[in-house]
């Protein structure tokens, strides 16, 4: 079983940038799929983006397009998440996760294709 762990939240004022990883150990994930989602307070938890493990394909939800950038390096086992222009409404615990079976699959956006998940880290944007 993999062990994702996830780094680089902390608090940043409006407008800022902040870099996540999640650095996968315990079994090599280059092949396959990894994915960034999100919870804040008092909501279910929220897909932000997905990346193939090629690399040649990635998916983001709307609110984040043109603000986020997801990357891996698969000689690290390592996923990134470049988040720029940081809003309020970004707070929340950033989760990665990564899918078995295959380079992509149909539905990067659901949860409950993913198979093993990081315990989060925290993003806190101020206004």
């Amino acid at each position: 079983q993999v062990q994702l762990v996830e780094s680089g939240g902390g608090l940043v004022q409006a407008g800022g940038s902040l870099r996540l990883s999640c650095a996968a150990s315990g079994r090599t994930v280059s092949a396959s799929p990894m994915g960034w989602f999100r919870q804040a307070p008092g909501k279910e938890r929220e897909f932000v983006a997905a990346i193939s493990g090629s690399r040649t394909t990635t998916t983001y939800t709307d609110s984040v397009k043109g603000r986020f950038t997801i990357s891996r390096d698969n000689a690290k086992n390592t996923m990134y998440l470049q988040m720029n222009s940081l809003k309020p409404e970004d707070t929340a615990v950033y989760y990665c996760a990564v899918a078995y079976g295959g380079s992509w699959f149909a539905a990067p956006q659901m949860s409950n294709g993913y198979s093993d998940w990081g315990q989060g880290t925290q993003v806190t944007v101020s206004s």
